[in-house]
């Protein structure tokens, strides 16, 4: 899915984000809610548990034993500590999926295991039909090297190098010409917005600057895949607003298939195609921002997300009720509006429902302005 950087009422109002919300309100209500047809990174049964005594078996050998998975109790129990559990997930081409959860969650382990920075304990991990885990040290790096991009919250520039041999490092370490790597990394450095700082050293840069330089370091090797571990956690919130928007338009040219780590709710939800929660190394609920806030799954994903204004949050869309029959008068709501752009004609308007359509215009069912309105301001008492 495409999004320009803009708002989270701007950003859904595009076609794709308006067939996005639709489908995937209707897959999370069927039960799937996860991925598309064909997942680019697809994982079952993932575990990563640490620690042990000398005395006890391996975790790979306990973890085996088990006749079910074990609970979080019971992995402490027997000397371990469960950074990940039993995780599956299935991530779609093109998609954004954030992954969130406090600290200690387990979201860094479970990028880092789907990555294979880090090995799992258990469990399968297939990136574009290939069994990562099964690879060897050349295979590894061969993937990494040509689909996968990292960028962490810690930007690890080399403080001797430039901006443009920081970006060209990876294609260096590749084996690529010099003359090529140049114009490659001169290419990323433009697509950033460092156009002009190519011969500055990271001293030279603000914080921004320098997770932009990290950022196009990680597309220099034009990745398929893009794992980022809180990557703005560092930044002030205005430079780490302005991170977000040139993050957003990024992906809007780029398409990337992107899993990124916060622990900023609302970051989350100006980002994501779908969100994961995660909560003591297991997946509480994998969703869409509507539907993480209008049906969270378990009490600990409504605890999390009980101080968000829906209205911003919710899409027409997701709201979508079946036509039945002829359509109601008035003029259409867009697809991907929010019902906090809505307010005022729910207001003014008192008809009982409106029509929606998606972005080329057809009619794809009603809203409900009783429905839209208890979503704006609370079901009635």
């Amino acid at each position: 899915m495409t999004v320009p950087p803009s708002s989270t009422a701007d950003r859904a109002s595009a076609p794709s984000a308006v067939a996005s919300a639709v489908s995937a309100s209707a897959a999370s209500e069927s039960g799937s809610g996860e991925g598309s047809a064909v997942p680019v990174i697809s994982c079952r049964g993932l575990w990563k548990l640490y620690g042990g005594d000398a005395s006890a078996d391996s975790p790979e050998r306990w973890l085996a034993a088990r006749e079910a998975p074990p609970s979080h109790e019971q992995a402490l129990a027997a000397g371990y500590v469960p950074a990940v559990r039993d995780v599956s997930l299935d991530i779609g081409r093109g998609e954004m999926l954030v992954v969130m959860g406090l600290s200690g969650s387990g979201k860094s382990t479970l990028v880092r295991c789907l990555s294979r920075l880090v090995e799992a304990s258990a469990g399968e991990i297939v990136v574009e039909g290939q069994d990562l885990r099964a690879l060897d040290e050349r295979g590894l790096i061969e993937i990494r090297r040509s689909k996968m991009g990292m960028v962490f919250q810690n930007f690890a520039l080399l403080p001797h190098r430039t901006v443009l041999d920081n970006v060209a490092y990876p294609l260096e370490m590749r084996g690529q010409d010099r003359h090529a790597r140049r114009e490659r990394a001169l290419e990323v450095i433009r697509l950033v917005g460092l156009e002009g700082r190519e011969e500055h050293f990271p001293r030279e840069l603000s914080g921004g600057q320098q997770q932009r330089v990290g950022i196009a370091r990680s597309l220099a090797i034009e990745p398929d895949i893009w794992f980022l571990d809180e990557p703005f956690s560092a930044l002030d919130p205005l430079i780490r607003r302005d991170m977000q928007d040139e993050f957003l338009r990024l992906q809007a040219m780029l398409g990337k298939t992107i899993v990124f780590i916060t622990h900023d709710f609302d970051e989350a939800l100006r980002l994501a195609d779908r969100i994961a929660i995660m909560k003591d190394g297991t997946v509480e609920q994998v969703d869409t921002p509507d539907r993480i806030v209008l049906a969270p799954a378990t009490d600990y994903v409504r605890r999390f997300t009980e101080e968000i204004d829906r209205a911003r949050v919710v899409h027409a869309g997701t709201l979508a009720e079946a036509l039945a029959g002829a359509a109601p008068a008035g003029e259409p709501i867009a697809a991907g509006a929010t019902i906090h752009a809505l307010a005022r004609r729910l207001v003014d308007d008192t008809a009982a429902s409106y029509p929606i359509a998606a972005g080329d215009g057809t009619l794809i069912g009603t809203l409900s302005r009783e429905r839209a309105l208890d979503v704006l301001l609370g079901p009635r008492p």
